[in-house]
Order: structure tokens, then C-alpha cells, then sequence
């Protein structure tokens, strides 16, 4: 009961963190795309992943040493997206089901995605200290060269990482331990 009433918990963290919009998305319309495995990632966050890499190649022409800066974060988070896309992000597809009580044993498929993440944690969140530290350099740079647009996206894409380290890995980690826990019940 109590893994239960982590996972409402944590579906209500992410809804009202990527909004209701997304918390509402249901595999197969339109406000979802599929990721891995056929499971679908949230709508909201692909286009805010899609919002971050055009404001950043903005920034990278930007020119100076924001332009510079810039190219830095932006090597380090496209690799970095990418494997979010790949295994960190597709399991929230199963939130709104599991939320409403609704399981079924092909969930189970979304188990080697939350292995992945949990054996991947240290270096996604080692990624992520590379990129805050790839962002104070860009937010320095931007400060002194007078580019708010690239202050702002410094303190947005910190916010982001953060929103990522607190909600979104570990609701998909919790997912993944919730659908391992029914997964006992399935004929293989």
C-alpha cells in the first residue's frame, strides 16, 4: 500500500511539474510521442527538450564567449537527451494507467528501461554536474558580454536538471520497482 501511495504521489509531482496537459497524455494520441519499446514519452517534455536545443543553438551563434560556452553545453546535452529519450523518459508513459489502478503483464517490457536508469544513475547524474558546471561557465560568460538569453537559459536548463534528479528519474524508478512488484503475477 505504501509503494501505492508513492507512485499517486509521485504521478501528482510530475503532473503538476510538466503540467496537466501531459499528466493527461495517453499513448497513442497525439500528445505523446513513442519513445523506446513503444513507450510513449510525454508530449510536454519532448517539446521542452525540443525549446531547450533551439534556444541553445541560438546561443551557439551568439558569438564570444556565450557562443563558445554555448557549443560546450550543447556537446554535453545532446548525448546526454538522447539517452533520457532512449530509457529515463518512456517509462512515465505507464503513470496515468498505473495511477488509475490499471495493470497489465506487457508493462513488464518497460522493466529492462528502469534497469537501465537505475544502473545508469551515477553517470546521469555525473552528466548532469558536467553540464551545471558547462552552465556557470555560460552564465559567466553571458553575464559579462551582456547576453541575458544566455543567462536565462543557464538558469532554466539548471532548473530543468534539477526538476529531472528530484522528480522525474526517481518517478521512473518507482514505476519500474511498482510494475516489477505486479510483474510476480504474470505466465511468462
Amino acid at each position: 500500500m505504501l509503494k501505492i501511495k508513492a507512485l499517486a504521489l509521485s504521478t501528482l509531482a510530475v503532473g503538476l511539474l510538466f503540467g496537466m496537459q501531459s499528466a493527461y497524455a495517453q499513448p497513442g494520441k497525439s500528445s505523446v510521442t513513442e519513445g523506446h519499446r513503444g513507450f510513449a514519452i510525454p508530449k510536454l517534455m519532448e517539446v521542452e527538450h525540443e525549446e531547450l536545443h533551439s534556444a541553445l543553438a541560438k546561443l551557439t551563434k551568439a558569438g564570444g564567449r556565450t557562443g563558445e560556452a554555448a557549443h560546450t553545453v550543447a556537446e554535453l546535452l545532446d548525448y546526454h537527451f538522447t539517452k533520457e529519450n532512449e530509457y529515463a523518459l518512456p517509462p512515465l508513459s505507464l503513470l496515468i494507467p498505473l495511477s488509475q489502478g490499471k495493470f497489465e503483464c506487457r508493462m513488464a517490457d518497460v522493466l529492462p528501461l528502469t534497469d537501465k536508469l537505475e544502473a545508469d544513475m551515477p553517470t546521469m547524474l555525473s552528466e548532469h554536474r558536467d553540464i551545471t558546471a558547462a552552465l556557470i561557465k555560460l552564465k559567466n560568460a553571458a553575464t559579462s558580454e551582456d547576453k541575458l538569453a544566455g543567462v536565462q537559459f543557464a538558469e532554466h536548463l539548471a532548473a530543468h536538471a534539477q526538476a529531472e534528479e528530484q522528480v522525474t528519474y526517481p518517478t521512473a524508478l518507482l514505476i519500474g520497482v511498482y510494475v516489477k512488484s505486479r510483474a510476480t503475477q504474470c505466465v511468462r
